[in-house]
């Protein structure tokens, strides 16, 4: 019933008074004492809700407010739409993940509500600093109005927290290409560093039958098994020996970003054409598996795991290899293929991470109280307190501090023996849909990282890192005006299909003639809008820049 009184109050007050917030009109509630708020949004299905979370519960007293949590795993976007489309607003959407378009959406129309004035060193002390020292995470939550509608969301997990100078991404390289080396040795190659000779090792374990040497039948050994434009099982990295790797079948992993500021699609260019068409020539004589188009990644990592493969990628040896796992070691990116233009080529493009978001905690216009609110919130940008929101509370999931002062996560055996679940269910347990931003220095210095993420960006630092050129990325979190959004809404997955699909087409039936690329770039142009998506993207990337 409190609910249905808060609903129908906010109904009776919006019909009544109408005010302007500082990035368009919008409706407020106008209660500067307000001291209870509800918010709505989305909670996992193994929580045991926001209610019981005696972090949350402490924020609260802290900040003298009491927050009615009205929370949902399941039907939140359907619950979401009636709420704003019947102009029944909570004061707050939490863990709801709009869209930049949703944001600039109700940012225009008054639903969201700027928070410019209320980010600042005597409100939001915590958030005010990351800011300051972290002027790109401004930049990702700040629209293209100048406003900002959102507080800032993400795991920024990069190699600063294992110590490099250079913070990047763990997603910054996805595919980490790797070799059979017991096949290598058994057949006295060498390690291969260019396509030509790696060629010429798959035509070995080709005409050896390598396979049969780990018991599998005659004929069943796959040279080079992959996917076809996948995340971290894809054949791109191979393509560093004609100069870069993206990732072609998605149009935002296709854009390289230059050293001068400026944007290109690598699918429009001659190094492009000219890696497909080298490569098809592996897929006509089976040195590429036939079935890289169509096969999932459960069996990819069967053939591997059985023996039959002998170059592929992953992120981990271990988890692709299964018992052969000591048979590979990492592939190093190739230079190009002898006697060409490439031959001293050898570079991997980086992408970005997935960026800061500011769809996770939007204050509306029925707010009547948004600094207190504000204020309350940015208690969640402490190390320490997002640090439990993600995990789980001190003295359950995080058991004591090392001699550094690091938290320490509870073990498997203690997790079971004192709660009879494992760590990853105790986390699911506390864990807090939020805006949880986690920076890459709090990581091994206020709480350990797990080892499967150390040992990810250990690889990622000393195995691939060297053969990047540039650390230039097009960000994921840049943000776009309403006729940005319109013209990629338009043309951005027929461009992306389109590439993918032309791609996929000259891998297996060779080409591109010249007849051919021409039309491909025609086709792009004309019917998928090349020239306006990327001059939308270049826009963005220089407001991005500050340009």
């Amino acid at each position: 019933m409190k609910v249905m009184r808060r609903v129908l109050a906010m109904v009776l007050v919006l019909s009544m008074v109408i005010g302007l917030t500082a990035c368009g009109g919008g409706v407020k509630k106008g209660d500067a004492d307000q001291t209870d708020f509800l918010i709505v949004g989305g909670m996992s299905t193994l929580s045991s809700g926001n209610d019981s979370n005696p972090v949350l519960t402490e924020l609260a007293e802290n900040a003298g407010v009491e927050i009615e949590w009205d929370l949902m795993s399941d039907s939140l976007g359907e619950k979401v739409g009636v709420l704003i489309g019947g102009n029944q607003l909570p004061d707050a959407f939490i863990a709801v993940g709009f869209s930049q378009n949703d944001i600039n959406e109700y940012g225009d129309d008054g639903t969201f509500i700027d928070l410019t004035e209320y980010i600042t060193p005597e409100n939001m002390p915590n958030l005010s600093k990351i800011l300051e020292e972290h002027p790109e995470i401004k930049s990702g939550i700040t629209q293209a109005d100048g406003c900002i509608y959102g507080l800032p969301s993400g795991e920024l997990m990069g190699t600063a927290a294992i110590g490099a100078d250079d913070d990047l991404s763990i997603y910054a390289i996805p595919e980490f290409s790797m070799i059979n080396k017991t096949w290598l040795d058994e057949l006295g190659l060498a390690m291969p560093t260019n396509l030509t000779e790696l060629h010429e090792v798959l035509v070995a374990f080709k005409e050896n039958d390598m396979a049969t040497r780990n018991g599998n039948e005659a004929g069943s050994t796959i040279p080079m098994s992959t996917g076809y434009d996948q995340w971290c099982w894809g054949q791109e990295i191979f393509y560093s020996g004609f100069g870069f790797t993206n990732f072609t079948s998605d149009i935002c992993f296709d854009l390289i970003a230059n050293g001068d500021g400026t944007v290109e699609f690598v699918s429009a260019t001659d190094k492009y054409r000219d890696a497909v068409s080298y490569f098809h020539d592996w897929y006509a004589e089976g040195l590429m598996d036939l079935e890289m188009f169509s096969q999932s990644t459960s069996q990819l990592i069967s053939k591997v795991s059985q023996g039959r493969v002998g170059v592929t990628t992953w992120w981990y040896i271990e988890e692709i290899a299964g018992s052969y796992a000591d048979d590979f070691v990492f592939l190093p990116p190739m230079y190009g293929p002898e006697g060409t233009e490439y031959s001293n080529v050898r570079n991997v493009t980086i992408r970005s991470g997935p960026g800061v978001t500011s769809g996770n905690l939007n204050i509306t216009s029925a707010c009547g109280n948004p600094a207190l609110l504000c204020k309350y919130f940015d208690q969640w940008y402490d190390p320490e307190v997002v640090m439990q929101l993600q995990y789980g509370p001190i003295g359950i999931y995080f058991s004591e501090q090392d001699a550094n002062g690091v938290w320490q996560v509870i073990t498997e055996d203690e997790a079971q023996a004192q709660y009879g679940k494992s760590s990853g269910e105790l986390k699911a347990q506390y864990e807090v849909y939020c805006p949880r931003l986690i920076l890459p220095e709090y990581y091994n210095n206020v709480f350990e990282l797990e080892d499967r993420a150390v040992v990810r960006l250990q690889d990622l630092e000393e195995s691939w890192m060297p053969y990047v050129d540039s650390l230039a990325a097009y960000p994921n979190d840049v943000t776009f005006t309403n006729e940005e959004l319109e013209v990629i809404s338009r043309y951005k997955a027929d461009f992306t299909s389109q590439v993918a699909e032309y791609e996929g087409t000259w891998l297996k039936n060779g080409g591109p003639t010249d007849d051919e690329w021409n039309a491909y770039l025609q086709v792009l142009e004309d019917n998928c809008g090349m020239s306006k998506l990327l001059d939308v993207y270049q826009q963005a990337y220089n407001r991005y820049l500050g340009q």
